[in-house]
């Protein structure tokens, strides 16, 4: 797939282009540790990301954020909108911890985890398994329109379709129960935006795991622009080593490269040809690098057969490649990191632990402001919603306090479902002509029976004049 140049500007017989042609990259196919830990990865990633829709938790979906129903199920969590603050603080955690790794080990979440690695690196392997390897691919894209390319071509993409939209009812089975979204998904009663989303995130999968590829690390990914921010000199990395490298020529094996004034690299491209963005690593530190370490494992392999020490290209620092440094771990950006991140994680967990194991909201009852009950007594109503976040029923009793006289009715105590919640009328009264005209602030008291935990809500008392 080539990009055309875009002529804007005719000077003669000379034209200027707005963008540069871009060639199809094909990458080769390379055996080593690090191709092994990326397909380790892959199959880890996607263990998780497929199974824990499906894996259960007390008999319900381990990991749920049923927002139909307003709860979200973390394991042994349940938690309501109004815990937010739980969620938003697990994605501040996940950015620094994203930082400090960045900071320490560069871009391997890029190389080894992210879905657009993890996705296109599935794509290419069936798209290697139906159309061939590296030359196989190029020649068959050159060919003329033909019917084995057309069989190939369309087996090819309906497996990706089908890996695509796999892929979008999972990641739906996150928001709806996945049990109950395959049921309606077979008998064709799937909800309007489940079946939006399921496609949605699937045509994403396709286009950008088939298609888009490297274009989304070198173009659209926000993360390869600010890398920068958090990289320094003894950030670990991908490089080469041009001390020994240089100066590259092609040879054969045998004579030592120290008596043709040559350096080690033998200038095959391999390095190149490997590469799922397409850069010459041997050019030095570039953004589109992803970390995957693949020019790594093509490079100790030629190393190999020439008899050549490994390690020409490899995992190091700038420090440690330019003047042979020790690597320093333990610097001001990583205990600044650290100290951060271990202050939220401790905060995060310290407030799991004291959670109140139930929330509650207090409404008026805003069709009768105030009343005069039974008895010749002042009346206001609420209605008080009652969230069980525990995995087993509960028994709340509610009282009332801040006004003489003030009672509740009625007194029985509310029994309120595992993981549910449960809307209560109350109403709270004083005797006539107690309490001035005007609101007056009353709080309920809402405990749980056998356990210590209790929520204290305030609200208005209402008196006519």
């Amino acid at each position: 797939m080539t990009r055309k140049i875009i002529p804007i500007v005719s000077a003669g017989s000379e034209e200027i282009g707005l963008y540069e042609a871009t060639q199809k990259i094909y990458p080769r196919t390379v055996r080593g540790m690090f191709a092994r830990w990326r397909w380790a990865m892959v199959f880890l990633t996607q263990l998780v990301f497929y199974g824990l829709p499906w894996a259960e938790w007390g008999g319900r979906q381990m990991v749920l954020f049923d927002l139909a129903a307003r709860r979200f199920y973390i394991f042994g969590l349940v938690l309501y909108p109004q815990d937010l603050i739980y969620l938003s603080g697990l994605l501040v955690v996940s950015a620094l911890a994203l930082f400090l790794f960045t900071a320490v080990a560069g871009r391997l979440w890029c190389g080894y985890a992210c879905p657009q690695t993890v996705y296109t690196e599935i794509f290419m392997w069936v798209e290697h398994k139906i159309e061939g390897n590296r030359t196989a691919r190029m020649r068959l894209d050159a060919e003329p329109m033909s019917l084995e390319k057309l069989v190939k071509k369309w087996f090819k993409h309906l497996v990706w379709i089908g890996i695509a939209m796999w892929t979008g009812f999972s990641f739906v089975g996150y928001f709806t129960p996945v049990r109950e979204l395959g049921m309606a998904f077979l008998q064709t009663q799937m909800g309007s935006w489940e079946v939006f989303w399921v496609f949605f995130y699937g045509f994403a999968t396709y286009g950008n795991a088939g298609f888009m590829r490297e274009q989304v690390c070198k173009y659209m990914c926000p993360y390869a622009r600010f890398q920068s921010a958090m990289f320094d000199r003894d950030t670990l990395i991908v490089t080469y080593d041009p001390q020994r490298g240089e100066p590259r020529a092609p040879r054969r094996k045998g004579p030592d490269p120290r008596t043709l004034a040559l350096g080690d690299c033998i200038d095959c491209g391999l390095c190149v040809q490997v590469c799922p963005t397409g850069i010459d690593i041997r050019q030095g530190l570039q953004y589109e690098c992803i970390g995957c370490g693949l020019c790594v494992d093509a490079c100790d392999t030629v190393m190999q057969k020439m008899a050549y020490p490994p390690g020409l290209i490899r995992y190091d620092t700038q420090n440690g490649t330019e003047a042979g440094w020790s690597r320093r771990v333990l610097r001001p950006r990583v205990l600044v990191y650290t100290g951060v991140l271990a202050l939220l994680v401790a905060g995060l967990l310290a407030s799991l632990v004291v959670r109140t194991p139930f929330k509650v909201d207090v409404v008026r009852d805003r069709a009768s402001l105030a009343r005069i009950a039974e008895g010749g007594r002042l009346e206001n109503v609420y209605r008080l919603q009652i969230m069980n976040a525990t995995e087993k029923p509960q028994h709340y009793r509610i009282t009332a306090d801040g006004l003489d006289g003030l009672s509740v009715s009625p007194e029985e105590v509310v029994e309120v479902d595992a993981a549910q919640s449960r809307w209560v009328a109350v109403r709270l009264q004083v005797p006539y002509g107690a309490v001035p005209a005007g609101s007056h602030t009353v709080h309920f008291a809402i405990r749980e029976e056998g356990g210590g935990a209790q929520v204290s809500e305030k609200a208005a008392f209402l008196v006519p004049r």
